[in-house]
């Protein structure tokens, strides 16, 4: 009996030393994102390893977009500031374009000059692939959509959602990038969940 209870309490400790983030990851995630090496706005190669040791959140966008894209970068814009007012450090953003042959480099770059992004924040606007990779990319790592756009237009089909990657490159949650329904953006929430994580780094 004794051993039963040994190796129960043995079991607890092991399953509580894997979940001691505070912020818990959501069932549909948990999988590192796969390997990947990209050009951001800058012109500047970006790759998976330079992601490590840093709290991320990340975001499918396009510069044409003509309906959610800007509320989301405002949305993104607002949740950086609030972080910086905060002093939060070690996140950065990622925001990964899905139509990368239109969102060069240039334009990236002048599309980021319409939003008020302090200068000390890491946001890397991302291109320099093709729309094999993005689709795969967007599917495996955070089970979502990038559909080409309808005959006639310039309209990509994409996801909404932001995600909170954790410093192992570990997909832990996401969250609505724009007000759904009745339900408003989660500004606090997301704030609170980087500063969590980034807490947890020290």
């Amino acid at each position: 009996m004794k051993r039963i209870i040994a190796s129960i309490l043995f079991s607890a400790l092991i399953i509580s030393g894997c979940s001691s983030s505070d912020v818990q990851t959501m069932s549909r995630y948990g999988n590192e994102i796969n390997d990947f090496e990209v050009t951001d706005q800058n012109d500047e190669s970006f790759e998976r390893a330079d992601m490590d040791g840093k709290v991320w959140l990340l975001n499918f966008m396009f510069t044409n977009c003509a309906t959610v894209c800007p509320p989301m970068t405002t949305n993104m814009t607002n949740v950086v500031n609030e972080l910086e007012e905060n002093g939060v450090e070690n996140y950065g953003v990622l925001s990964f374009s899905v139509d990368p042959e239109t969102d060069t480099p240039d334009v990236l770059t002048e599309y980021m000059s319409w939003y008020d992004v302090p200068e000390s924040t890491e946001w890397h606007l991302m291109t320099g692939y093709d729309y094999d990779f993005i689709r795969a990319f967007a599917e495996k790592n955070f089970k979502t959509i990038v559909a080409p756009p309808p005959k006639g237009s310039n309209q990509v089909t994409h996801g909404t959602s932001f995600y909170l990657i954790d410093e192992n490159g570990t997909v832990i949650k996401d969250y609505a990038g724009v007000n759904v329904g009745d339900t408003e953006f989660p500004l606090s929430e997301i704030v609170s969940d980087v500063e969590t994580l980034t807490n947890e780094l020290e």
